[in-house]
């Protein structure tokens, strides 16, 4: 491997100025940083990990902890997205990802002794039941973590603003004229929690009655528990005049088991989606939905969790609230133009 010893003698400098100029000091003349840089990047040169490990007392390796209830794994779109963004920051400020679990060589561990195992300087902990006594262990242990969608006392976290956009959502249904609203919902999280509130708000504002009928627990990315719950809405004496379900990939069953009974989107039952990916505007027609800026989300837990890690003793634990943007699309029909 090229040492900086080796960049040294080809240029004529000296090792301490070659290292200064890899190391971004300002203390040398511009021009000859310059020319050390073009000449490490030819050469080749890479840093020695074990050296800046032992300089820094940091790995500058990032844990990430990532458990998938529905075992899309990375091709659930809204994860991957942020996940993805989050890889990207990180590689920019100078870190690598390793995922986490709860397995170490084959035998059974904590993801906290995982952590360790790995020598994560971070974790972001990105889907997890964060409830589970592992979890909590983690979050409450010596390593700095950054949660998302989800906030733990006196520690960091990002979120998507779900209450906020579900009642954006809500009501642009309720001022599209309906109010027979059939919800479908995810599971009973977080998340969960805030776009019942969102979606309650709106109703209220607009002095509709909630009618528990019309609810309906389904569970995220999840095709066969939307159709399900969509089949005992429809069955309903008075079905509902759309169906809004927990994220956009779940909407698919929806589409799929509303085709089944021979009803038209719009013209016979509205629907929306929610999370607003590439899929949901292509298809046709273009689904009605709220976007999360997923993008936004991965990089600002990325920069907090490495503020936390490399200004530890003046960073302030906060919770970050990211917000997203309602999508119109086509697929909800007016009814004041029945009225």
């Amino acid at each position: 491997m090229v040492t900086i010893k080796d960049i040294s003698k080809a240029l004529g400098v000296s090792p301490a100025t070659v290292s200064k100029a890899l190391n971004g000091y300002s203390d040398i003349n511009p021009q000859t940083a310059e020319r050390i840089r073009a000449a490490a990047k030819e050469m080749h040169y890479l840093p020695n990990i074990a050296a800046r490990q032992l300089k820094t007392n940091r790995s500058h390796n990032i844990g990430v902890l990532f458990v998938d209830a529905t075992n899309s794994g990375l091709t659930h779109e809204y994860f991957a997205a942020i996940l993805n963004s989050a890889k990207e920051t990180f590689e920019k400020l100078g870190y690598d990802v390793t995922f986490i679990s709860d397995t170490i060589a084959g035998t059974k561990a904590s993801f906290l002794e995982h952590a360790r195992y790995r020598n994560c300087d971070g974790v972001l902990i990105a889907s997890v039941d964060f409830t589970s006594p592992q979890v909590v262990e983690l979050v409450k242990s010596e390593i700095p973590t950054v949660t998302i969608d989800y906030p733990f006392n006196d520690k960091s976290a990002v979120m998507s603003d779900n209450l906020e956009g579900q009642y954006e959502l809500t009501k642009y249904v309720l001022e599209m004229g309906h109010r027979r609203i059939g919800l479908i919902h995810g599971e009973m999280t977080m998340v969960t929690k805030k776009r019942l509130n969102g979606f309650r708000r709106a109703l209220k504002e607009f002095g509709v009655e909630l009618n528990p009928m019309y609810e309906k627990a389904g569970a995220f990315h999840d095709v066969m528990r939307t159709a399900e719950a969509v089949r005992e809405l429809m069955a309903l004496p008075e079905p509902p005049t759309i169906l809004m379900c927990p994220d956009d990939y779940a909407a698919l069953g929806a589409l799929t088991e509303l085709e089944k009974m021979g009803l038209r989107i719009p013209e016979d039952i509205s629907i929306t989606g929610y999370d607003g990916i590439n899929l949901s505007q292509v298809i046709r027609p273009k689904l009605t939905t709220y976007f999360q800026d997923s993008t936004g989300i991965g990089h600002q837990s990325a920069r907090k969790l490495v503020e936390e890690i490399e200004e530890k003793d003046s960073c302030t634990a906060e919770q970050i609230m990211i917000r997203g943007k309602f999508l119109p699309g086509h697929s909800v029909k007016d009814l004041r133009e029945e009225a």
